[in-house]
């Protein structure tokens, strides 16, 4: 519900006549029967005029406190009183600044016991090989302890404290392999469009082995930083949200479950010295489990959209077509026969 304000002073009401009515100057009198000369249709629009109400103090209350039937919808003044000054309620710290901005998680989770918790977890927490942009160190994962605390923080309270160790090693390796696509394509364009056509244009299957070319000619391997990261699950992909268009369209070809998470990776590039941060995006599906019962998971990783990121991807798809479509690739196996 908001608040409407009014113009301090009104305008003055007009009455307009009707067109048939007389014209009338100066002095003449107007017709005895005249219904808009009438005194009491007068007097009717006179009372109609709302009085403007006093302004409140420039220090008070806007509520017009004096006027009962203006606030009589209200139980209580919503302005608070008490002489407590503005500025307290404002320098209150907002959710905003009690999240970390590198994850936009709580600055820190507890690792006490929750209330009501039946079995004791782990407090200890495993190093990724993932190094942080600032440069001091890999990051941590969540211990089995926090996992558990952060998931009933976030309303899920029936969670199974049993499986929470597994929960917490699936997402350790589902972060794991997310961060090695990553890798890969910035070992791939890291270093420029340049080089990374130099590394697609021999096709996929070929990548890894002009890539180690590369490398040892440039003295070695970049590696990229992770410097911040944000969960979005409620925030589907525009590529999650066309295939589910697609899979109601092409049942066959393209019927998938919705992704039941999204990242957003903000990752550091060395581009010729200069720092460069690039945003990637990954999708976390959920696969048929394995005859064995064990879960299956896909991960769909890949640079946001932007141009660069567009020529990058349409460089290792079009390399990878364009040998395979050219004939390059027997070309290549009639020679190696050879040789």
């Amino acid at each position: 519900m908001g608040w409407f304000w009014a113009d301090a002073t009104p305008a003055a009401s007009t009455v307009s006549k009707p067109p048939n009515h007389p014209q009338s100057s100066g002095d003449v009198a107007p017709p005895p029967g005249c219904p808009m000369h009438n005194k009491k249709t007068i007097d009717a629009f006179s009372s109609a005029a709302p009085t403007p109400a006093p302004a409140p103090p420039a220090s008070g209350c806007p509520v017009p406190h004096s006027n009962p039937s203006a606030n009589a919808a209200l139980s209580s003044c919503p302005v608070p009183h008490g002489g407590a000054p503005e500025a307290a309620t404002e320098n209150q710290p907002s959710l905003l600044s009690k999240l970390n901005p590198l994850n936009y998680m709580f600055h820190s989770i507890s690792q006490e016991r929750a209330p009501n918790q039946t079995q004791a977890l782990p407090t200890s927490r495993d190093e990724s090989s993932i190094p942080k942009g600032s440069g001091d160190g890999n990051w941590e994962y969540p211990s089995p302890q926090q996992m558990y605390n952060a998931l009933l923080r976030k309303g899920y309270t029936d969670t199974d404290v049993t499986a929470v160790e597994s929960m917490v090693a699936v997402h350790n390796f589902l972060n794991e392999g997310a961060w090695g696509e990553i890798v890969e394509w910035e070992r791939r364009f890291g270093k420029g469009l340049m080089r990374g056509w130099e590394a697609s244009k021999r096709g996929e299957e070929n990548a890894d082995i002009e890539l180690r070319r590369l490398e040892a000619q440039e003295g070695g391997q970049e590696q990229p930083t992770l410097i911040r990261f944000q969960g979005r699950p409620k925030e589907m992909t525009p590529k999650a949200a066309i295939l589910q268009m697609l899979g109601r369209v092409y049942p066959s070809k393209f019927e998938t479950e919705p992704p039941f998470d999204r990242h957003d990776w903000y990752v550091s590039r060395n581009v010729n010295g200069q720092k460069k941060e690039v945003r990637y995006v990954i999708d976390f599906y959920s696969g048929p489990p394995e005859p064995t019962g064990e879960p299956v998971f896909y991960l769909d990783v890949r640079p946001a959209v932007t141009p660069t990121a567009a020529v990058e991807r349409l460089m290792r798809w079009g390399g990878d077509v364009w040998w395979k479509a050219s004939g390059s690739e027997v070309r290549e196996e009639k020679k190696n026969a050879r040789s």
